[in-house]
């Protein structure tokens, strides 16, 4: 026993080297490397990447980990949990094949980087080869990883969100489609009470640049541990509470997507910042799940960035660094939650961004079963889309190759991001019942917001499972009515919906 976890914390030490060099690699490869290094990276990476599989299904590290799990009791609680979600990860790292792995590394390092240039051109076709092996990889995977347990695309929704599987997402997804898509639809069709349309405004990006730093300041953003970069898709990367970095990206005629990625991201960032720093050397440290990830992200953006209080804040910073434009509080307030079908889901307002994950979700889940084949997806997109939205998708930049997610190897990623809104909602109503939040917000920083996450939900990084961390910060079992009801009291607030 003691030697299997002497053996246990010589890799573990080993390992977090080398997932902090990955770390370090994609952020810069998603912001500062230049194009043309991306053929030698990949071949680098995949070297890089054989000596990690090596290390991660070694026999020794596999049997001291064997050793400890049969001990598991003799653990303490946090190794307990690190050690069973090892054990089940290694599990599932030998049942992939080697020469499968090294040439998956291999596509992941360039993918992004085609994905990208696809998109900015508008060219779904010089993707197309790219997208069609990365497809065939992970319908591969469901066979390697097949279990009397979870079969088809379940695999890659449980790994996302440990306990959720297709049963789970659908029954969430039938409730809102029951309960909130109605409304959605009777709110998009009134007018927007703002009188000043602030989608005729350019803001320089210098300017918006200002405006996102007064912002990391009202986050309480830790700049000693903490950067910001640009890239195409904003995202945030995280290593420990010492090393955290987000992204954003600035558009001089959409000034409101890079106030709303900062937020967003810094979110993110909080979460990682905010997590018991005696996790940094475990496995057991950063966000313990996509779904609960995106739960901050979307709560910052939304049901605090988003507040009438945040953007009281928000008028003064846009008048010091933007004085040419004219700022009025209310028809700020309207213009930064207005909601409206369009395309891009990123720049979707709260009130219809589920319609956007519901899409996504039908198309992985053909994709996977290969219902659906890379070759026919704009044209299935863009005839879903059409269905749930009501509108005709001009091209691909606006349609299916618009996020990065599939070409950044992620299957089963999509659905926690409408449950990580969900949960936020649940966050909310119970933080509702420890500290006033307006008033919090109003104080200028969102600090006494930062300090209750991190008391209820953030200290405890990776060491719980989701249902655990929701049960402990709210007092009851998931609960998507939450979710809906405070939209639907938001938007009938706004709109003066009575019915």
């Amino acid at each position: 026993m003691e030697k299997a976890l002497e053996t246990y914390k010589k890799y573990q030490k080993k390992l977090q080297a080398y997932y902090y060099m990955m770390m370090i690699v994609g952020f810069d490869s998603s912001t500062i490397a230049p194009e043309g290094c991306f053929a030698k990276r990949g071949e680098h990476m995949a070297i890089v990447s054989e000596d990690l599989y090596k290390l991660e299904t070694s026999e020794e590290y596999s049997n001291a980990i064997d050793i400890l799990y049969k001990n598991i009791d003799q653990l303490d609680e946090v190794l307990q949990h690190e050690i069973k979600r090892i054990k089940r990860g290694i599990e599932k790292q030998k049942k992939i094949p080697m020469d499968e792995y090294l040439k998956f590394t291999e596509l992941t390092a360039v993918s992004e980087q085609l994905w990208a240039k696809a998109k900015n051109n508008n060219d779904f076709e010089s993707f197309r080869p790219t997208m069609e092996k990365i497809v065939e990889y992970w319908r591969k995977y469901l066979e390697w990883q097949e279990s009397d347990e979870y079969k088809g695309f379940d695999i890659l929704l449980e790994e996302h969100e440990k306990d959720y599987t297709s049963k789970e997402y659908d029954e969430f997804f039938n409730c809102l489609k029951e309960k909130l898509v109605p409304f959605v639809k009777k709110v998009v069709a009134l007018p927007c009470p703002a009188k000043i349309d602030y989608s005729k405004y350019t803001i320089s990006i210098q300017q918006q640049k200002a405006v996102c730093k007064a912002i990391e300041d009202i986050m309480c953003y830790d700049h000693v541990h903490g950067i910001s970069a640009e890239t195409e898709h904003p995202f945030t990367s995280g290593f420990g509470t010492y090393d955290v970095r987000y992204t954003n990206h600035f558009y001089e005629d959409n000034f409101v997507s890079s106030i709303y990625s900062a937020v967003h991201e810094l979110g993110h960032a909080t979460y990682e910042l905010q997590c018991n720093p005696e996790l940094d050397d475990t496995f057991s440290g950063g966000g313990c799940s996509m779904a609960m990830h995106e739960s901050q992200s979307r709560f910052y953006e939304n049901m605090i960035g988003r507040s009438r209080e945040f953007v009281h804040l928000l008028v003064p910073v846009l008048e010091k660094y933007v004085p040419e434009i004219e700022w009025n509080e209310e028809d700020l307030y309207y213009y930064v939650n207005k909601p409206e079908m369009s395309y891009i889901r990123t720049e979707a307002d709260e009130l219809t961004y589920p319609l956007h994950i519901m899409l996504r979700y039908d198309l992985e889940k053909a994709m996977m079963s290969g219902e659906l084949e890379v070759k026919d997806l704009p044209r299935v997109w863009n005839e879903k889309f059409k269905e749930y939205f009501g509108i005709e998708v001009p091209n691909v930049k606006v349609g299916c190759l618009q996020d990065v997610h599939w070409a950044g190897m992620s299957f089963g990623y999509f659905p926690t991001y409408a449950l990580g809104s969900a949960y936020a909602a649940q966050f909310y109503n119970a933080m509702e019942k420890d500290i006033d939040i307006k008033k919090a917000v109003l104080s200028g920083t969102t600090k006494e917001i930062n300090d209750w996450l991190k008391e209820h939900i953030h200290k405890y990084g990776s060491s719980k499972d989701p249902k655990d961390i929701m049960l402990l910060a709210t007092g009851e079992e998931f609960n998507p009515n939450y979710y809906v009801d405070y939209l639907i009291n938001k938007f009938s607030e706004m709109y003066n919906i009575t019915e």
